[in-house]
């Protein structure tokens, strides 16, 4: 099993001139240690407008900084929004970013699940699963030698030799977001690594793993030529540290992110307020005051404990055979210090055990794949709560404005 680390860059109100500069040169340094520790990969995602939430429009920029303060770590969007971007100027960064980081990049798409963030530039709920695969099949052949011309429905390219050139070669391996727990039987199906950002149960990983692999094997209808990459990762929530109760304690910003998903996700196409207009924060305080139950429940699932608790809850992951975990503790208002200190703890404590079984994990795999292994086709209709059990849970209600 190998790990990751995940950033949104959230920063919740109340925001202070220096609090935006700070947030980018902790998340380096946390990712910089991240690295010397022996993490395997750094996710970064690309979200626009999403006040508290995400302060994270330009994760190229981001991830190329980090290229340059780490050695080993594999630099991952998770993801780049092919509905917002140029399928040329996403083929020239991530060529870019690929040569600074000596081949490290892992190429993660997707569509945008926000009205919010596709209305201004021109894309729509309705139109954006057709535009993300157009913006595939328009991408992938400018990391080739030599010009390429594309003509979609939605992309039109005339003739041009994109440049530079990916250091991976024919491209950096493709992943695809899987904001709906659907979407990882149409990653397997696209042969693509899942990016799986609805923090399942162990049981949940276990039949979602099978059906991705199910599709994989026996349902490969690929969008272009392009190289497959037969891997699921899964986010979960996450603070290391001595004991249960301290992990508890220093992991507060785990339910805010599960409240903002829940607060904006209710909504008609998942629109954020207008801005301004609402401060999460607040509102989150207020939820948490009045639910203090539901609280404790929100920070009793992930991966938040001691050492020990960990390692039993990801010996249970481990048995569903996913490729990757990937750990979120850059949330709400965990600190720096104590995001760093969780990094170490597990690091030194449990993560080596678990990447030592990487090798047993690849032989499954190639099993798998060369189907020498037919894994069962299991009913996943118990598992599409991409929310997660234990997820904060929220009623509707009038919101405070921003400042209230």
């Amino acid at each position: 099993m190998k790990f990751g680390i995940f950033y949104e860059l959230q920063l919740p109100r109340p925001w202070k001139e220096d609090d935006e500069r700070q947030l980018y040169h902790n998340a380096l340094d946390q990712l910089e240690l991240a690295d010397k520790l022996g993490y395997d990969y750094a996710w970064e995602v690309e979200h626009h407008f999403l006040e508290e939430y995400s302060h994270s429009p330009a994760p190229e920029v981001f991830l190329a900084a980090a290229s340059q303060r780490t050695k080993n770590i594999r630099l991952g969007h998770g993801i780049y929004q092919l509905t917002t971007n140029h399928p040329a100027r996403v083929a020239e960064k991530i060529s870019a970013l690929d040569l600074l980081s000596n081949g490290r990049v892992e190429f993660g798409t997707g569509e945008s699940a926000s009205v919010t963030e596709l209305e201004p530039f021109d894309r729509s709920m309705e139109d954006k699963r057709a535009v993300w695969e157009d913006g595939i099949r328009a991408v992938i052949p400018m990391f080739r030698d030599g010009g390429c011309t594309y003509d979609g429905p939605y992309f039109k390219f005339p003739l041009r030799n994109v440049l530079p050139k990916p250091v991976q070669k024919p491209h950096p391996p493709l992943w695809v977001a899987c904001s709906q727990l659907e979407t990882i039987e149409m990653a397997g199906r696209r042969g693509m690594g899942a990016l799986g950002f609805q923090f399942l149960s162990a049981d949940a990983a276990h039949a979602w793993v099978h059906a991705y692999y199910n599709s994989y094997t026996k349902r490969l209808d690929k969008l272009t030529d392009y190289q497959t990459n037969p891997n699921i990762a899964v986010v979960s929530y996450f603070m290391c540290a001595e004991t249960d109760e301290e992990a508890r304690r220093r992991a507060d910003g785990i339910p805010f992110f599960q409240f903002a998903l829940r607060f904006y996700g209710a909504s008609a196409d998942r629109k954020r307020p207008d801005p301004g207009t609402v401060n999460v924060w607040d509102e989150y305080e207020k939820w948490k005051r009045e639910n203090p139950e539901a609280h404790a429940r929100a920070l009793s699932g992930g991966l938040i404990g001691s050492p020990e608790t960990l390692r039993r809850k990801i010996a249970k992951f481990e048995t569903s055979h996913i490729d990757q975990i990937i750990l979120l503790n850059q949330a709400g208002k965990n600190t720096h210090e104590h995001i760093c200190e969780s990094l170490e703890l597990f690091g030194r404590e449990v993560m080596p055990e678990f990447q030592a079984h990487e090798p047993e994990h690849q032989e499954w795999k190639s099993k798998v794949l060369a189907g020498e292994i037919e894994l069962e086709e299991i009913d996943t209709a118990a598992f599409t709560d991409r929310f997660g059990p234990n997820s904060v849970q929220i009623p509707p209600r009038k919101v405070a404005a921003a400042g209230e």
